[in-house]
């Protein structure tokens, strides 16, 4: 994108909003350590989405306790990023493993990937609010990433982020598969995105769980009211829908 000749990038739209470039860090967020559910989490859960950044290794760590916003986003493609919001950080406080392991949403997200930490370890946990600064912009803009993946965070006024695309629909909501290719972890099914329930909700069929740790398989069929939603939501909210066999297995994928 281009205005009067020139490439238009993200410090552009920073400085027209009025936050100090100086004062504000670009975090890239790689889809490895949760996979798809990040996407499902920064379209829908915002509660999910702040706690997974709240805490962060002892390098960015520093830099955030000197910062005011950081600007957030996801990897796409392997220079590129997908903006999700911006955060203003209110300040922070040290917390303990215990700390850290007790709070709800470090536990749903440890279910699907997130690493807690050991006991020995303490965090910094940041106050991030979130800012209706550019919220028409999430998931349609998508701006380049300087210098490679080494390093998944910036400072903001350090770097140029030319933008590359503005898309009219949102690229981190995503299509449910056809019915033949869904495969989802235990813990995915409680992150289900709004549109895939829905799909789900008017499906009726023959599926299949896969115990890994005993190596054995069940196969069910959902034909009630809310047919694969409705039995599929059985099992995310207690591991085993009722069935006697399946209470003996520890839930892991469907």
């Amino acid at each position: 994108m281009c205005e009067n000749g020139r490439i238009f990038e993200l410090n552009d739209a920073l400085e027209r909003l009025h936050l100090p470039s100086d004062q504000t860090l670009v975090l890239r967020n790689a889809v490895s350590e949760l996979g798809e559910a990040l996407y499902w989490i920064a379209d829908e859960r915002p509660d999910l989405f702040r706690a997974y950044q709240h805490t962060q290794g002892p390098q960015l760590t520093s830099a955030m306790k000197r910062a005011q916003y950081i600007v957030s986003c996801i990897g796409h493609e392997p220079d590129r990023a997908v903006f999700v919001g911006v955060y203003e950080i209110m300040g922070g406080r040290l917390i303990d493993a215990a700390q850290f392991s007790a709070l709800p949403e470090h536990q749903e997200l440890a279910r699907n990937g997130y690493r807690m930490l050991t006991a020995a370890d303490t965090a910094w946990a940041f106050d991030l609010q979130a800012r209706p600064i550019m919220e028409t912009w999430k998931g349609k803009l998508v701006f380049g990433w300087p210098g490679g993946t080494r390093s998944w965070w910036r400072y903001a006024s350090q770097n140029h982020f030319p933008i590359k695309a503005m898309h009219e629909e949102s690229i981190i909501t995503r299509r449910i598969p056809p019915w033949r290719e869904v495969v989802l972890t235990w813990a995915q099914l409680a992150l289900l995105p709004t549109s895939w329930r829905t799909h789900l909700s008017q499906w009726r069929g023959i599926y299949f769980i896969h115990d890994e740790r005993r190596r054995l398989g069940y196969v069910g069929s959902a034909t009630g009211e809310k047919n694969l939603l409705g039995r599929w939501l059985d099992y995310a909210d207690n591991g085993h829908g009722g069935n006697k066999l399946l209470r003996q297995s520890q839930p892991t994928d469907l």
